[in-house]
């Protein structure tokens, strides 16, 4: 019998040193849930796929994703592989959180969340 062993996660070539996923969802105005899209979402997230693109940031990934669970944060993102969520509120946020943690490494504290279910 022929037996497939899976690698090791270590051992998977990975496409992005780090991969961003932020929330586009846009609920009517109203909406019990509230969303990233009704608390300004789309224009932090254009403000950060230009300075990705800008800056010739190719090893890390930027995904538009819909919800992501926790609306009344919002807007949301989470970094990968760290798996460190951010509610950036301004396009300076956006900007501190490229340079401090994606080309940086470090945290940017004061505008990381920790969402609860």
């Amino acid at each position: 019998m022929n037996v497939h062993v899976a690698p090791a996660f270590a051992d998977v070539p990975q496409v992005y040193k780090r991969h961003v996923f932020a929330c586009y969802t846009q609920r009517p105005p109203g909406h019990p849930r509230g969303s990233c899209g009704s608390q300004g979402a789309q224009p932090l997230w254009d403000r950060l796929s230009r300075k990705l693109e800008a800056e010739g940031i190719g090893e890390v990934g930027f995904t538009a994703a819909g919800c992501l669970g926790f609306c009344r944060a919002g807007p949301l993102m989470v970094v990968y592989p760290e798996g460190v969520w951010y509610a950036p509120k301004t396009p300076e946020d956006v900007d501190e959180i490229v340079e401090t943690h994606l080309k940086g490494g470090e945290l940017v504290e004061r505008l990381v969340i920790v969402p609860q279910r």
